[in-house]
């Protein structure tokens, strides 16, 4: 029998566990929550009970398996398994992780950004198609992203490599971001940045489109509202959706440029608008990018949802 994986896809509200084949495919799945009380110190340890719960209930053993990757957020050694800053985990402290599940489970373990890994799974069983050069830009409550060149991951020297969301796009009315510095790509094409640019052009509009209507009335506005009223062509929707689609069109041109990646990958919740987000950016992207990029560098909606961690996370034991 050929040995497995498993995955991890750590998160601020649930732990996400996968069993793999070497090939990626997922032979068995299952989530706990993710329980940061206490400054995220049992978070480890419900993680290796549930691995080996899991284990003794499909009658395995350490010896079937390559090992166990993980992809989690904050700030993250991969050479000595630990992770710091992981603000929405509770984890202030240094998590020496790696040596306690090791410790535990006796199967090697590998670590590594939640984005960086997300982009793995893309790259390898998703939209990348198994490509050496892929992009990855996750749209959620910010813009995350991933970049594999050449078959590896690129951290750079700080491990900032691929901090796409703080690409400077917005040169009009440039907001304050959370890192600090002004204008980034997160500001302008997040599910926040989407709510940015809503009230942004809301107080320029005069007309009397339905969105204006929602806002006036102080109602909860989100990306799926705009971009659901933008599809049925109202005015105000369809201003926010193409300043949206201008502001990452541009950034992906600029990728393009800088990296030529075969695949440049549209994931995250925003993503759900589907091929109408996705038509709107590609004919910025085409309008902005280099000839040879243009005809070379494709733009794609990620296809793994959910499975991108854990499959991610799996390739990082192959790697």
């Amino acid at each position: 029998m050929s040995k497995k994986i498993i995955g991890i896809d750590l998160g601020g509200t649930s732990i996400k566990f996968a069993i793999l084949t070497s090939e990626g495919e997922i032979q068995e799945k299952w989530s706990i929550k993710t329980n940061i009380l206490d400054e995220g110190s049992h978070i480890v340890e419900d993680m290796i009970e549930s691995i080996l719960h899991r284990l003794d209930l499909l009658q395995l053993s350490a010896e079937d398996f390559i090992g166990i990757g993980m992809g989690s957020p904050g700030v993250v050694d991969r050479e000595k398994g630990t992770v710091i800053g992981a603000y929405n985990l509770n984890w202030k402290t240094l998590q020496p992780v790696k040596d306690k599940i090791e410790k535990a489970t006796g199967i090697p373990f590998y670590i590594d950004n939640d984005a960086n890994v997300a982009a793995l799974g893309e790259r390898w069983m998703g939209a990348g198609e198994n490509q050496p050069d892929v992009v990855f830009m996750t749209l959620g409550t910010g813009v995350g992203g991933g970049i594999v060149a050449e078959g590896k991951l690129l951290h750079g020297l700080a491990g900032a490599a691929g901090e796409l969301g703080h690409i400077t796009v917005d040169f009009d009315q440039p907001i304050q971001c959370t890192c600090g510095k002004k204008g980034c790509l997160e500001t302008v094409a997040s599910a926040t940045g989407i709510v940015n640019l809503t009230r942004r052009y809301a107080d320029e509009y005069a007309g009397d489109a339905e969105l204006k209507k929602l806002i006036d009335n102080g109602e909860d506005v989100n990306a799926k509202v705009v971009f659901d009223l933008a599809k049925e062509g109202d005015e105000l929707a369809l201003i926010v959706y193409r300043n949206f689609a201008r502001y990452l069109g541009i950034a992906c041109a600029n990728i393009g440029s800088i990296l030529n990646p075969s695949t440049i990958v549209i994931g995250g919740g925003v993503s759900a608008a589907g091929d109408f987000l996705l038509d709107g950016v590609r004919k910025v992207y085409e309008e902005n990018s280099f000839p040879q990029v243009r005809t070379s560098t494709k733009l794609a909606l990620a296809t793994l949802g959910n499975d991108a961690g854990v499959i991610g996370a799996a390739s990082l034991v192959l790697q």
